[in-house]
């Protein structure tokens, strides 16, 4: 009875393991290089002509991507964003030609596996006030050496659909 009850206790601690390593959210850490052939709808300034590369860091709380876009004229440009990863909201000034407040929440869907990350971003231009929403989704493909990252933007000049794809470096 004994050596049930233990080899019981045994086979529960391997199922509840099992099961906590397979909840982990997904690791996005890492280099990534964006394959512009492979990418749909990411035309424009930082588009098809210009160069994207991904540098991101993950822990347990937070997810922090450093994007460096070399675009057509060869400028660099530069930006750092990081993300709540508990689903609570984080809010930074962006810079650039359109300057303003952004405000974003991630959250992991698909249990653990997709990212999605709901920034909204208050611009003013010109005298003029207006709002960009973007809904991404962050996911790995090909054994984690490709990122997919389907974002949707709604702006006053209505809704843009994009999907861009990083090669692991």
């Amino acid at each position: 009875m004994k050596r049930s009850l233990v080899y019981c206790s045994f086979l529960c601690a391997m199922m509840f393991g099992i099961v906590a390593v397979s909840a982990a959210p997904t690791d996005f850490s890492g280099t990534w290089v964006r394959d512009n052939a492979k990418s749909q709808g990411v035309a424009g300034r930082g588009g098809q002509a210009a160069e994207v590369t991904l540098m991101v860091k993950q822990d347990d709380k937070t997810l922090t991507v450093e994007t460096k876009t070399v675009g057509g004229d060869g400028q660099e440009r530069v930006q750092t964003a990081t993300y709540n990863l508990d689903g609570s909201e984080t809010t930074a000034e962006a810079g650039g030609r359109m300057p303003g407040k952004v405000t974003s929440k991630a959250k992991w869907m698909n249990d653990g596996k997709t990212l999605e990350i709901h920034s909204v971003r208050n611009i003013s231009r010109d005298g003029n006030e207006f709002t960009i929403t973007t809904k991404s989704h962050w996911e790995l493909a090909e054994g984690g050496k490709v990122l997919k990252v389907h974002s949707v933007t709604e702006t006053p000049q209505g809704d843009r659909e994009s999907t861009s794809v990083y090669n692991k470096k």
